[in-house]
């Protein structure tokens, strides 16, 4: 008896049905308890000088001495924090803030328009200059501080506020093109040309196009050079002298000299010193890494 088949019910028969759901058994990955330790080890050797710090600075001084410096405190004083702050905190602090925005935002205004001519230069020269900033991350700043004095002097900038400012837009700019130019790599070549064909110019494309694609990478530098100046001791020591022209890393030096026996008092103004680098950090901390990892995926 022959049976006719359909070409409907051959269609059927021959489409293939969902595939079988294969649980996997056994396949979890263990977890890493080596590593889960050690991050934990290494959470608390950074939280815990964190901790004493804090806590110490709301200690009395004969509290400090006579308590566990690692319990909490019971009678919290803020007598500490006012005792730096009428002792010339307020200079020093806003000395710290003019040079450290000062060299903050002409290294990024340099490094961005240099970064971008060695990125998206023709000449074999320009390109050529990527080596020179590269040159400069070789250069030890301990190596450089009396010909540095010596061109402060000469040029009448000793003890000055600017004596400051330009010996750390120099030795930021290297590292900062760096930066910038690996970040510059990976915006799309077609965004270029397209701009190019509607007859854009260089000031227009780097204003803007690369000026807002370029922001994580903007944020990761200003955050990076700024804390190297805020934190800068070297510099201060040797081109500055008068006490109207401490910054904070010197401050901190000289309370620790005047209030030798007051250590809550100098923890303190140590606080109040990382304030603000840290308000930097966690306002810009979703930037910081894709910054920093720009072109080395490639």
């Amino acid at each position: 008896m022959a049976v006719t088949v359909t070409a409907g019910e051959r269609s059927v028969r021959q489409r293939p049905g969902p595939a079988p759901v294969r649980r996997s058994r056994g396949l979890r990955r263990p977890p890493n308890v080596l590593a889960g330790l050690g991050g934990f080890v290494w959470l608390a050797v950074i939280i815990l000088p964190i901790y004493f710090v804090v806590i110490s600075s709301l200690r009395s001084q004969a509290g400090f001495f006579s308590t566990n410096p690692l319990v909490p405190p019971t009678d919290i004083t803020f007598d500490n924090y006012l005792l730096v702050l009428q002792s010339g905190f307020g200079l020093y602090f806003l000395n710290s803030v003019i040079i450290t925005v000062s060299a903050v935002a002409a290294t990024v205004a340099i490094s961005l328009m240099a970064a971008y001519a060695v990125v998206r230069g023709n000449g074999r020269f320009v390109r050529s200059t990527f080596s020179v900033f590269l040159l400069g991350l070789a250069i030890p700043t301990h190596a450089t501080i009396i010909p540095l004095y010596y061109m402060i002097t000469r040029t009448h900038l000793y003890d000055s506020l600017a004596a400051l400012v330009l010996p750390s837009i120099g030795f930021a700019v290297p590292i900062t093109v760096l930066i910038l130019a690996n970040f510059m790599r990976d915006i799309p070549n077609e965004l270029f040309e397209s701009m190019r064909l509607d007859g854009a110019g260089d000031w227009r494309i780097l204003w803007n196009l690369v000026l807002p694609l370029a922001r994580p990478a903007l944020v990761t530098v200003a955050i990076y050079d700024g804390l190297h100046v805020w934190n800068g001791f070297l510099f201060p020591l040797i081109l500055t002298q008068s006490a109207d022209k401490r910054v904070l890393p010197m401050a901190l030096w000289t309370f620790q000299s005047e209030f030798t026996v007051n250590v809550p008092g100098v923890l303190a103004a140590v606080v109040l010193s990382t304030l603000p680098m840290l308000a930097a950090y966690v306002l810009g901390r979703r930037h910081l890494v894709r910054g920093l990892t720009a072109g080395f995926g490639k």
